[in-house]
């Protein structure tokens, strides 16, 4: 049993001279002659003083300094052009943006985030404790003292670096450590930016979530100020410069020019190389037909590949703020092509990509146009009395909102569900709550107006990158622009960028409802007249949670467990909201935990849970298949009572945003 765990220079040549000329000679000395007869003296005549012995001057010809031969002089004329170039293209991008941009006087707020408030607040708690200010100060200057030190020591030669490969992948290159210039910058901004970090989190006596949010956006401050993100202290993108006289830097500034065009003058940073996957050719390739299409979904029913079939078939309702195709990237890693081998009959939920037709689309749209109607459909082509239900994110609360609905009609139409990293209980949602205060409603709110009624694609694909800034933004920002760096095509990558947009009437009271109100747990959601409440649902649910999910964190995901009414199977597995539960069986990664007990807290969950390797999408296909009715022969999508429309994966999934 394991517990879950320029200097100035002055230009000199030769001396000019006139034309040349041998040097003269003084005259030669003559012995005096021996004495004669008196006679008149001879006038006294000067005699020029001795000329020094002048030696001839070399004629001067110039020569090149060493280690700049003509190959060298070349490649730094080519540096020069090319710094020269990337400079021109970025300031010709940025020039374009600065046109584009909107009137701020659109009403906007210059702070909706409500940053500047809770930075005064906790500067006045702090202010408050004089002594732990002194404290502060004074660590920071000992480490300083002894950084210093260090650095000293390792000049002079006592002491050597520390070689060995840093945990932070921000300086993972080898440079980092043995050059003790970015060494030095190194260990100063972690230093500091630990150090801010920790004073944030220290302040006492202030509002839970005004700290929070000091603490989130102080952070989002020092990962961006890192020495890595900036190209004249970054040694490796310094290096790649050198080695490419330039030429990754112009690759770079184009790529920044492309994505900012991209982005219509905003930068939407490239993730990965998206022209290597195309829906329906090499992702969400798993053969079916599309049986029904309605305002809200298309229906997707998949050909089996199993003789028998369970007889309750099984309806997926994945997020409608990503596309489905996370449940069917590549065949390696499908989960639907893998269900449908363990002798599945497998529908799903692919829902429209709203336009501004659909801004005042409601949640009990979405429940009675999707949940309800998707589940008649399926019962209707398949003849079965039921169905087995998941629901993934916030399909997953739509879904434990319409269970209860359902169950307080009589409507047994759904016997068993799962829940893939879903939230029902919100108190515990993450950092995703530090994005639902009123003041940003609003500006989200201004936002979705001036887009006639619709939230934009990018705008949750940027909420979501802020969540993991140093993974989904300042690597790429570091590894395009900064380096040059081709894209990589990544699956995943290329489905996280192909964004969906949301009617403003749906999100809005998802966010005031769930994330502000936590209105399951209060009792103060009513859809239809009915008031929700999850103790009415008793049929067996399967709850997962990602131990690192930082959308759905495992603790938010249990409390929502706690709130049905009947016999709860939670799972932990290992990773996040999409690794956690994307991992398929043969890729041998992760570990999950299991517990037959359900506990009042995750913490003693936790404490008597029992680890096992790989994925837990085997022990979940168990639980389905006892919940899933007998053995009948496969259904063919194309001779239900549903005519087929088109091949998998539908014309929804097609629409870009």
């Amino acid at each position: 049993m394991t517990r879950a765990p320029k200097t100035t220079t002055t230009k000199t040549g030769p001396a000019k001279t006139s034309a040349k000329t041998s040097p003269k000679k003084a005259p030669a000395k003559t012995e005096k002659a021996p004495s004669k007869a008196k006679t008149a003296p001879k006038p006294h005549i000067e005699q020029p003083a001795p000329q020094p012995q002048i030696t001839p001057r070399p004629e001067f010809t110039p020569t090149k300094a060493p280690g700049f031969d003509n190959e060298t002089v070349r490649k730094m004329e080519e540096l020069s052009v090319n710094i020269a170039k990337a400079a021109m293209t970025a300031q010709s991008a940025l020039a374009k943006t600065i046109f584009k941009q909107p009137d701020s006087a659109g009403g906007s707020s210059p702070d909706p985030f409500q940053v500047g408030p809770a930075m005064t607040e906790i500067m006045g708690s702090l202010a408050t404790k004089p002594d732990k200010l002194v404290e502060a100060q004074s660590e920071l200057l000992t480490g300083y003292m002894e950084l210093w030190g260090k650095m000293t020591r390792r000049a002079l030669g006592t002491e050597t670096p520390d070689n060995g490969k840093s945990a932070d992948k921000r300086f993972a290159d080898p440079r980092w450590q043995e050059n003790q210039m970015f060494d030095m910058m190194k260990q100063s901004y972690l230093l500091s930016s630990n150090w801010i970090n920790k004073l944030i989190s220290s302040a006492e006596g202030v509002d839970p979530m005004v700290k929070r949010r000091a603490e989130f956006f102080t952070k989002l401050m020092t990962d961006a100020m890192s020495p890595s993100n900036f190209l004249m202290s970054n040694p490796a993108a310094l290096q790649a410069l050198i080695d490419s006289q330039g030429e990754s830097l112009v690759k770079g500034m184009e790529r920044f020019a492309d994505d900012m065009a991209r982005g219509d003058g905003k930068l939407m940073i490239s993730q990965a190389d998206y022209s290597r996957f195309t829906v329906g050719e090499n992702v969400a390739t798993t053969p079916g037909k599309v049986v029904y299409r309605g305002p809200y979904f298309e229906l997707l029913q998949y050909s089996p590949t199993t003789e028998q079939v369970r007889e309750i078939p099984l309806l997926i309702f994945p997020p409608w703020i990503n596309k489905f195709y996370i449940l069917d990237l590549q065949a390696k890693n499908s989960m639907i092509k893998w269900l449908v081998g363990q002798g599945f009959t497998v529908f799903l939920v692919a829902w429209v990509n709203p336009d501004t037709s659909m801004k005042d689309t409601t949640f009990e749209d979405y429940m009675f146009g999707g949940i309800y109607e998707a589940t008649q459909k399926v019962l209707e082509q398949t003849g079965a009395k039921s169905v087995s239900a998941v629901g993934y994110c916030i399909g997953g609360t739509l879904l434990g909102c319409a269970l209860a609905h359902m169950a307080a009609k009589g409507d047994t139409s759904i016997s068993a569900a799962t829940f893939f990293t879903a939230q029902h209980d919100f108190s515990e949602a993450g950092d995703l709550l530090l994005f639902t205060s009123e003041n940003w409603l609003k500006e989200l709110e201004r936002q979705m107006d001036a887009a006639g009624g619709v939230l934009p694609g990018s705008a949750m694909a940027d909420t979501f990158n802020s969540l993991r800034a140093n993974d989904l933004i300042w690597s790429f920002f570091v590894n395009n622009y900064l380096m040059g760096k081709d894209l990589t095509p990544f699956d995943l990558l290329c489905w996280n960028a192909d964004q969906t947009r949301m009617p403003k009437a749906l999100h809005m009271f998802y966010l005031r409802k769930f994330y502000g109100e936590n209105a399951l747990v209060n009792h103060k959601l009513v859809l239809a007249g009915v008031e929700i409440d999850l103790k009415k649902v008793t049929i067996p649910i399967y709850e997962q949670a990602g131990r690192e999910d930082h959308i759905a964190p495992p603790g938010s995901v249990y409390k929502g467990s706690k709130l049905f009414g009947g016999p709860v199977t939670f799972m932990l597995a290992g990773s996040g909201h999409i690794a956690g539960v994307v991992n398929h069986p043969d890729a041998k990664k992760y570990m999950h935990w299991l517990n037959d007990s359900h506990p009042d807290t995750l913490e003693q969950w936790i404490d008597t849970a029992v680890e096992h390797p790989g994925s837990w999408w085997p022990h979940w296909a168990g639980w389905l298949h006892v919940r899933a009715g007998k053995m009948v022969p496969a259904r063919d999508p194309a001779k239900g009572k549903l005519k087929a429309l088109m091949d998998a994966p539908g014309a929804y999934v097609m629409v870009k945003s």
